[in-house]
């Protein structure tokens, strides 16, 4: 049966009669073909491939290798023609929520990337990159050091992507500005209140000294690198208007007071002939800023939630809805993912990229699903409007709890997607996995993760940014859980959670990460199971007492048992986090279990 590689090509035929195993590849430069695009023929004439450029011939050579794979390569002649949709594919990891990667996950991660065809790697930074003087800030994180970007950057290299420095500069800057040395740059020393709960300072006040400070440490990470583009995030200021820029806001508006600050920031760097990118949530919910975009400046489009998840809870005015829109969101723009933005940006000429989510955080399982959807919104989006990047991002919102191949389907299912939609929207991610990621025989493993992926579908209460498994371990009183899943909804969980269990036993991956992958998995349907047990103790409680649901209504009989479940669950995750992930961050990430706890011991004495 011929081949069809990974990701699927474009333009592909067959024909009776193949190459020899053995037979030459004849190879041409042809400038006339699309950028990083590549012609690939093999018959009993031998293998020929024309290509553009360095990273067409390596696409070409990759697929080349994919066909020979195949039992019948000698049998079957093979045309392909093929080129991306978007020439920059990226994927952003997130190292600053606690989890910081050992090398070798690194190492894996390119692995991964090459075989999806990225092209460019980002590690969102805060924290944990080992600044020289703020030795304070990082001591506890086991940062990434100045030695680690290189032989990253290397390894990238090697693999044909480019390794992007990502620095945030303005908001999320909790973890520098929770020291006293550094108090004094926040917009509001003294915090903000944020869906009925006090938050610690988070934004920098737009000041000239803060901008140099900022970008004083965009610059340690970028020299390490070399890449001439770079992330200055500046997204979510949440409290700039709302401390000492309050005058200057009430007099400038907000657009202009954030847009200014964020000009200074990119400017030594356009100056220097950089690319910069920077997050668009701000900068595209003020119209009068699109003809200020300097040359060589990107804004990036986020959305995490896909449009049909986004219709499910807002156009229902769901108390789902109504807590989001209590928390600042627009909910007019979430409902049309990234259309709305796109097309203002659009039709104001300004060059942007999208960036969806892997949906791996806030879930524990993942939300597979919905990153399907999300993905090809943004791809459909960015084609639509000529956007030249797709930005991935795996985001470690709550610690970072959910295993590293969780987010291992979103990434070939984006890679393959931002190469070429119309190709691989309905690409087989479970075979993918199987068959060129885990490398499993027994081709379970793939399935595993995607059924996990589900789960929180299956639950029956509809949630942007999170699954209703992730809210009820790490209970957030912003964001409550709108009601409680059914009996019945728990049930069928509880079995599908059981049936991959048993799959995980039985599976046999053996990609060199396999029996981690196998471990990590079987913790999270532990951990998974445990929180379908607390959300069971509250529905018993809440329909004993014919109320809504309520936090702390947990049976004292029922919060001592799931008490004693807690350790175990909390050394095995220990375990986990130590085979991917540096030991910086782990105290930190364990303590976001803090307030379940503190719930369960209450309710145990009441």
């Amino acid at each position: 049966m011929p081949v069809t590689p990974f990701p699927a090509p474009r333009s592909l035929t067959t024909t009776p009669g193949g190459a020899a195993l053995d037979a030459p590849v004849h190879v041409t430069a042809d400038p006339d073909l699309p950028p990083q695009g590549y012609r690939l023929r093999t018959g009993p004439d031998g293998v020929t491939v024309d290509h553009r450029d360095a990273l067409g011939l390596r696409y070409a050579l990759g697929t080349l290798d994919q066909l020979r794979a195949g039992h019948d390569y000698t049998a079957t002649g093979y045309d392909i023609s093929d080129h991306p949709d978007f020439p920059v594919r990226g994927f952003l990891l997130d190292i600053s929520r606690d989890r910081v990667p050992t090398r070798r996950t690194l190492a894996r991660w390119i692995e991964i990337l090459a075989l999806a065809r990225f092209t460019q790697l980002e590690l969102y930074g805060e924290h944990t990159y080992a600044f020289r003087d703020h030795r304070d800030v990082w001591q506890d994180a086991s940062p990434l050091t100045a030695e680690d970007l290189r032989w990253l950057d290397a390894r990238c290299a090697a693999a044909g992507i480019e390794l992007v420095a990502n620095q945030n500069t303005f908001g999320h800057m909790e973890r520098f500005l929770r020291h006293p040395r550094h108090a004094h740059r926040a917009e509001n020393p003294e915090g903000f209140e944020r869906g009925g709960a006090h938050r610690p300072p988070s934004t920098l006040q737009p000041t000239d000294d803060n901008a140099a400070f900022a970008t004083a440490l965009v610059a340690e990470a970028a020299r390490e690198v070399r890449s001439r583009r770079l992330n200055i995030g500046a997204d979510e200021p949440f409290e700039l208007g709302r401390g000492r820029s309050a005058e200057r806001v009430a007099e400038q508006g907000v657009g202009e007071v954030y847009f200014s600050f964020v000009t200074r920031l990119m400017a030594p760097w356009l100056e220097a002939g950089y690319t910069v990118e920077f997050w668009a949530d701000v900068f595209a919910e003020h119209p009068e800023l699109m003809d200020r975009v300097p040359p060589g400046a990107v804004p990036v489009v986020w959305q995490y939630d896909g449009p049909r998840l986004l219709s499910e809870v807002i156009d229902g005015d769901t108390p789902e809805a109504r807590t989001w829109q209590r928390l600042g969101a627009d909910l007019d723009n979430l409902r049309e993912g990234f259309r709305s933005r796109g097309k203002l940006l659009s039709e104001a000429g300004v060059p942007f990229w999208v960036a969806p989510g892997a949906s791996n955080w806030n879930s524990l399982l993942g939300r597979i699903d919905n990153a399907v959807d999300n993905m090809l919104d943004a791809a459909e989006t960015g084609r639509e409007n000529a956007a030249q990047g797709f930005l991935l991002t795996s985001w470690g919102d709550h610690g970072h709890w959910d295993a590293p191949s969780v987010a291992y389907g979103p990434v070939v299912f984006g890679g393959a997607v931002s190469w070429s939609l119309e190709a691989n929207r309905d690409l087989d991610i479970a075979a993918v996995l199987d068959d060129h990621v885990l490398l499993d025989e027994a081709r379970l493993t793939g399935g595993v993760l995607m059924r996990l992926g589900r789960v929180h579908r299956d639950l029956g209460v509809p949630l942007l940014n999170g699954s209703p498994i992730a809210r009820a371990l790490f209970p957030d009183p912003a964001v409550p859980l709108p009601a409680l899943p059914a009996p019945e909804a728990l049930d069928r969980v509880a079995v599908t959670l059981a049936a991959c269990r048993d799959d995980l036993t039985a599976a046999d991956p053996a990609a060199a990460d396999g029996d981690v992958v196998r471990r990590e998995l079987h913790h999270a349907v532990a951990l998974a199971q445990f929180a379908l047990d607390v959300l069971r103790a509250r529905a018993a409680v809440t329909a004993h007492a014919g109320s809504v649901p309520d936090a702390d209504a947990i049976d004292p009989a029922a919060a001592r048992r799931l008490l004693r479940r807690i350790e175990p669950l909390l050394a095995e995750q220990r375990a986990c986090w130590r085979l991917r992930s540096r030991p910086g961050g782990l105290d930190d990430s364990i303590r976001e279990l803090d307030r379940l706890r503190h719930q369960l011991t209450a309710a145990a004495h009441a």
